[in-house]
């Protein structure tokens, strides 16, 4: 992405009336190497829906080595990058964030997990870049089902794969998200607060972050406050999304989390979104009922991802599947 002059930066959105919030040392941080990591990770999905994950298992060398090549990738021509096509919804996008107007200071590569790729318009590099993302991916997956299943023996479920089994289903609909978020000198000088990307929720079961050292990460806590997530390229930050929040009825909460453009660094993070298949029920999970009345009507995968189409990121999207009860 080429750095934008001050008439085209006003196509972007900003923050009215933000008050900047310092680093939070409050959120949860998860060793997965030990033992009280399943209590841990109940905790944290209970009171924030976020938390970073140490000793994870993903070689540091496999992490540096794919940020390199992201780089590499979103530093050429524009015309060359538009050659991975435009995302529908896959592909190479810029500014726009889905199809109801939200917008961001953000390029991106959005690619499904349970394909091969053609990565002919890289070069004599594509190869390189395929065995990196696939390897990058198949650790990240690991990681992901062993926090799930960690998190089953946390609630005391007893089919400790029921969440990580929709992961590895061969029909999961995991996607992975590169976005890279260039620096914006404009803001360095006005202190401006332009959004990278914009409020939401992520849909799908898990979503696992990383990034490079340069901060703009931030989550909303139930006190109606955001706060700043301090960066750390060698951990991960897992964030429940909306399906593990009707899966458990309401006890874990989907977070509601934002990135804002840095003025002097460019961020670049990558995102992998761990799905169920299209066809895969999704409802409060019996176990966890206990003679509670279900918060959310049934609904497929399919259906809630065909909702989402019609919104804009900051709507919330499980309203359409929520029970009123008396």
């Amino acid at each position: 992405m080429v750095l934008l002059s001050k008439a085209t930066t006003e196509q972007y959105s900003y923050i009215k009336n933000y008050m900047p919030t310092a680093f939070s040392s409050t959120i949860p941080i998860v060793d997965l190497s030990k033992p009280d990591a399943k209590t841990l990770i109940v905790k944290a999905c209970e009171e924030f829906g976020f938390f970073k994950v140490i000793n994870h298992g993903v070689p540091i060398e496999a992490i540096s080595q794919l940020e390199s090549e992201a780089f590499k990738f979103f530093s050429m021509p524009l015309n060359e990058k538009e050659k991975a096509g435009p995302p529908k919804p896959f592909g190479y996008g810029s500014k726009k964030i889905g199809h109801n107007g939200d917008v961001g200071w953000v390029e991106y590569l959005l690619l499904n997990t349970n394909q091969e790729h053609n990565f002919s318009f890289y070069g004599k590099n594509a190869e390189k870049f395929r065995c990196l993302l696939n390897s990058y991916m198949s650790s990240v997956r690991k990681m992901a089902c062993e926090i799930l299943e960690l998190m089953a023996e946390g609630l005391k479920i007893q089919q400790k794969n029921v969440f990580s089994k929709l992961l590895m289903d061969k029909q999961s609909d995991s996607v992975f998200r590169v976005n890279h978020y260039p620096a914006c000198p404009e803001l360095a000088v006005n202190g401006q607060n332009l959004i990278g990307f914009g409020e939401h929720t992520d849909p799908q079961i898990i979503s696992l972050l990383r990034s490079n050292n340069t901060s703009g990460l931030q989550i909303f806590l139930r006190d109606g406050n955001w706060i700043s997530v301090p960066p750390d390229h060698k951990s991960f930050f897992i964030n429940v999304g909306d399906s593990l929040q009707v899966m458990t009825n309401g006890r874990f909460r989907s977070v509601r989390h934002r990135v804002l453009a840095n003025g002097f660094k460019s961020r670049l993070s990558m995102i992998y979104f761990g799905g169920p298949p299209l066809s895969e029920k999704i409802a409060p999970l019996p176990s966890l009922m206990k003679g509670k009345e279900s918060l959310y009507k049934e609904f497929t995968w399919f259906e809630y991802k065909n909702s989402t189409y019609g919104s804009r990121l900051a709507d919330n999207r499980l309203g359409h599947f929520e029970r009123i009860v008396a």
